[in-house]
């Protein structure tokens, strides 16, 4: 081994020094969407909740639901490019040949698990509630979308991440916003969406980071403007009120009592409390996954 390279593995083998965090925040994610299937697709409880919210979307929101739909339209294309144009740019003009490998694996990966869940594995039973007898989660759309955004965040430099984070979070909010309130998709599916998208993210992120590679470095929070703390707290903030509005509004409505057949309530409760689910977990997952990165992303010392 020569000596310039010995110099660069102790100076970058601190990266991810911690991988088990890596693993368990992808075992988390995995089991949260089993959880999600289970609580949204297999009870009665949860099969009218979100039916209720999906039903309901079209009462809340029926002016958003035509740009909304030109988005959905446009949104295989526009996630393949954006994400394209980065990966070509960190590829050829950054020569992160690993990292762009790495992040490609990712997509593949996210979107290939959401169709076998949806199309092989998953399905929807019977519970007596109204409503289509067909699985939909998790959302295929939303999966391109949030992994697009998901190979952005890991190829970029660490100083590049905090950005990243928010931008793609809100991307991929947008998106799963977009497919719900145009009645394609139920809350659940979007949030089943993003966990496999962060499941499959925290594995490729810990194998970019472990490939020693000299740009994975930073001088921690502050050192660029891409860098700062405000792009972790715009993440942090919307993502913890959806999750509290969310849970909050569903309780509400169990304790004033829901309307006996889904999206015949006068308020539309069900659908607040679904779209705040999507808010809460999209921002929430952008925001661990920043912080995780910039937790374990080696330090510059020179």
């Amino acid at each position: 081994m020569s000596s310039t390279q010995s110099t660069i593995e102790r100076r970058y083998r601190t990266a991810a020094r911690r991988p088990a965090l890596f693993v368990l925040g992808s075992v988390f994610c995995f089991a949260a969407l089993g959880w999600t299937y289970w609580a949204f697709v297999r009870t009665t409880t949860g099969q009218f909740a979100d039916e209720s919210a999906w039903r309901e979307a079209g009462i809340a929101a029926p002016d958003s639901q035509l740009p909304f739909l030109q988005f959905l339209d446009s949104l295989p294309v526009i996630s393949v490019f954006i994400a394209a144009a980065v990966i070509l740019f960190v590829t050829l003009g950054r020569r992160r040949w690993v990292a762009a490998g790495i992040a490609l694996g990712t997509i593949l990966g996210a979107n290939l698990t959401t169709q076998v869940l949806k199309n092989l594995l998953l399905d929807r039973p019977d519970r007596g509630v109204p409503t289509l007898d067909f699985n939909s989660l998790p959302s295929g759309h939303t999966t391109l979308a949030a992994s697009a955004a998901a190979a952005i965040f890991l190829v970029v430099s660490p100083r590049w991440r905090p950005l990243a984070a928010a931008a793609g979070g809100a991307y991929s909010v947008l998106a799963g916003a977009a497919t719900f309130i145009n009645l394609w998709h139920r809350p659940a599916d979007v949030v089943a969406a993003f966990l496999v998208v962060g499941a499959w993210t925290l594995l490729g992120g810990l194998l970019i980071m472990r490939t020693g590679n000299p740009w994975n470095v930073w001088s921690g929070f502050g050192e660029h403007w891409a860098a700062s703390r405000l792009w972790l707290v715009f993440c942090w903030i919307p993502g913890l009120l959806g999750l509290l509005g969310s849970v909050g509004l569903y309780f509400f409505v169990q304790l004033i009592g829901p309307a006996p057949v889904p999206g015949t309530a006068n308020v539309p409760l069900f659908f607040w409390s679904g779209l705040a689910l999507i808010v809460g977990v999209g921002f929430t997952l952008s925001a661990t996954a920043c912080w995780l990165f910039a937790s374990q992303a080696r330090l510059r010392r020179d």
